[in-house]
């Protein structure tokens, strides 16, 4: 099907559409225990599986009817526009299920790289994550980074082997594959059954499957050595049968607090697994209750006792996704962490940290009008939200993703989780003046809802820019801005060179005007000379005799800086020179300060022709952290960006920084190109370090 066949069918209001196929089960929308709540955040590689795993857990579980696609654009994940297009996740959703009386809040997250954001997003509203990797293909260097970041801060992980359908699928592979990935820690609880009739437990014994018996003697030691219960082990050497609900017990301790990874085998496509994947999460994964919030803040930045997953406590929530609806506003999707969301209360919208990216600190007193449970893209009206629970907020005129949603009376700060820094810019301009208006607009609303993108309004080439995570998340801000009927086109970034003297030259400056009445008089003489790199500009007045009075020699001075703004080559901005005030003229009557500021600025003119004109390129300070078996050959390609390797060190997640100086006009597009260079396992950060003469 076409791309714009995709686009009808998500459009249509059939019986293929999300909302044709959602169910009425209302028992899913509210929760009143954290208790029974769990937040998972389904992560992994892009094309593993993870949106068509929550079809089939929505469908299992009476939320739809029939699962979707994601070839027609009929996931209850992938609803917007841009994810349709590219055929894949590109913003997290939350769709939450009912297993027995437990509400499970199953955040999709793009696997993706370009929407990193998305994904800490979603893990900042989850309480422990899937990692969803495929059945016949390898898990790739992002979702190995990505486990060691989760690893950091304890956060409970159970491993999905999907696709076990397919005709390559092989799960005793996979096990090994992600062993070697994750680590030992990683066992399977459960083994698929011959033809994939099922799964075969591991634990239970009796079984006269070899596999399962071969499973079974790593998977209890594996339990025993996170158990708390120090005789398990020795009962175990010695022959004695332990109790099935003990081993149980045990590894559903170790599961939530994260020291302990069971291994789940399934296929969306014909349910194998899906009974005992919700099993497990219900059972092993950690409540909110189980989890520790976020530090909090007043808004002056003191600090504030620790926050409780309590729902009579105190109001502590996280905008985790803004999207702008046509007919609702601003929508945001909201984590609460401490106290009760009601409808028609009065909040307070708080946002700090992310003012270098175009979103500066915000405070605002609202009302909150109306409360949402979301579905994917369906919003359900529910009367509150409380503490441990997700839900959305609609028509709030201030909220930005990364803002925390507190009480009016009692506002505080959350600290915001670590956003990705983008470092692709790509340069924009309405395709008429009316559109430039549009542009201006538009532009502020799809920054809300992007933290991962930054805006920049360049001061000497006056660009606007977008500072993107990679092509893919440049296109889907792209096409933001074009639905909301921008034209727009995106032209060459122009790197803001400098210019500067490379020799020593002089100028005279001859602004001499009469007509009838009041003319204009200044004649001025200065002499310019190169300063070293960084040393900015100087002006010295060596007038002899005060040809020129002190008033008009300042004039001259504004004159001068004011063509350095302008250039005097290629009309980039004049640095780094010494200009020396020698002599000139002045008339009793025509003199003024315009005009010698007009001849301060033809002599420097006069002195650029006679002169060596030198222009200057920035130079980033450039750091990039990739796996030890790149380093070869990053170190080769920096050095084919006129770079200039300036040491290695050893990265704390274990493998190699390399440090260099890179001209600016060599990064413009390194954001794709390492990440292709490192089949996407290396990053980097960059500062501007200086400007150095362009070679020729």
């Amino acid at each position: 099907m076409s791309v714009k066949g995709t686009r009808e069918t998500a459009k249509a209001t059939g019986s293929g559409t999300p909302e044709a196929r959602r169910s009425d089960n209302g028992s899913v929308l509210a929760a009143s225990d954290p208790a029974k709540i769990r937040n998972v955040a389904l992560v992994g590689h892009s094309g593993v599986g993870k949106s068509m795993l929550v079809e089939a857990l929505l469908a299992a579980t009476g939320a739809i009817t029939r699962m979707g696609s994601i070839s027609e654009g009929t996931t209850v994940s992938d609803s917007d526009p841009s994810a349709i297009h590219q055929q894949r996740s590109v913003t997290l959703s939350v769709a939450p299920i009912l297993v027995g009386d437990i509400k499970v809040n199953l955040i999709d997250t793009p696997g993706y790289t370009d929407f990193t954001g998305e994904l800490r997003a979603g893990l900042r509203a989850a309480d422990a994550a899937l990692f969803v990797v495929s059945g016949n293909d390898g898990i790739d260097g992002a979702t190995i980074a990505l486990w060691g970041e989760c690893e950091k801060i304890r956060m409970p992980r159970t491993v999905v082997v999907s696709k076990l359908d397919h005709p390559r699928a092989d799960f005793s592979a996979a096990v090994v594959r992600c062993q070697e990935a994750f680590g030992d820690g990683v066992l399977p609880l459960y083994l698929p059954a011959e033809g994939n009739q099922g799964l075969m437990g591991v634990l239970h014994s009796g079984s006269d499957h070899e596999a399962v018996e071969e499973a079974r003697g790593p998977l209890i030691e594996g339990i025993i050595a996170e158990s708390e219960d120090e005789t398990l082990l020795d009962r175990y050497l010695g022959g004695e049968e332990l109790p099935l609900a003990d081993l149980i017990t045990d590894l559903e301790t170790a599961v939530a607090r994260g020291s302990f990874f069971p291994v789940m085998p399934t296929s969306a496509e014909t349910g194998l697994g899906l009974p005992e994947l919700m099993a497990l999460m219900t059972d092993a994964l950690p409540s909110p209750l189980e989890r520790t919030p976020p530090a909090a803040m007043k808004l002056d930045g003191s600090s504030l006792k620790a926050l409780d997953c309590d729902p009579t406590g105190r109001l502590a929530a996280e905008v985790v996704r803004t999207t702008v609806d046509p007919f609702l506003g601003r929508v945001c999707l909201v984590r609460v962490f401490s106290g009760t969301l009601r409808e028609d209360s009065s909040i307070h919208i708080g946002g700090r940290g992310l003012a270098n990216r175009g979103h500066e600190d915000h405070d605002a007193d609202e009302r909150l009008t109306h409360l949402y449970s979301p579905v994917g893209s369906s919003l359900k009206a529910v009367p509150q939200c409380i503490a441990g629970d997700i839900c959305a907020i609609s028509k709030l005129t201030s909220a930005e993703t990364g803002d925390t949603v507190s009480d009016r009376e009692t506002p505080l700060l959350i600290e915001t989780w670590n956003m990705p820094e983008p470092l692709m810019p790509i340069a924009i301009e309405g395709a008429s003046r009316s559109d430039e208006d549009a542009l201006a607009k538009s532009i502020g609303k799809v920054a809300a809802a992007d933290p991962t993108l930054r805006l920049e309004r360049n001061q000497d080439t006056h660009q606007l820019i977008l500072w993107c995570m990679g092509e893919a998340h440049a296109d889907v801000v792209l096409d933001r801005l074009r639905g909301q009927g921008v034209k727009l086109q995106t032209v060459d970034v122009i790197t803001p060179l400098r210019e500067t003297f490379a020799t020593k030259a002089t100028g005279h400056g001859r602004h001499v005007k009469q007509s009838g009445g009041h003319g204009q008089f200044a004649i001025c003489d200065i002499e310019v000379e190169p300063l070293a790199r960084g040393e900015g500009f100087t002006f010295t007045d060596k007038i002899v005799g005060g040809v020129i009075p002190g008033t008009f020699v300042t004039s001259v001075e504004k004159g001068v800086r004011s063509q350095m703004l302008k250039g005097v080559s290629a009309g980039f901005p004049v640095v780094d020179i010494k200009v020396t005030l020698l002599g000139g003229k002045t008339h009793s009557v025509d003199s003024s300060d315009a005009a010698f500021q007009a001849a301060g600025a033809l002599a420097l003119r006069e002195a650029a022709a006679a002169a060596k004109i030198q222009l200057l390129e920035p130079v980033s300070s450039v750091v990039v952290s990739v796996p030890d078996e790149h380093v070869g050959a990053v170190m080769s390609d920096l050095s084919g960006r006129r770079g200039r390797v300036t040491g290695t060190t050893a990265d704390e997640g274990g493998g190699t920084e390399i440090s260099a100086e890179v001209p600016d006009q060599e990064l413009l597009r390194y954001a794709i190109e390492l990440r292709a260079l490192t089949a996407g396992t290396g990053r980097f950060r960059r500062s501007y370090l200086r400007h150095d003469p362009v070679p020729r």
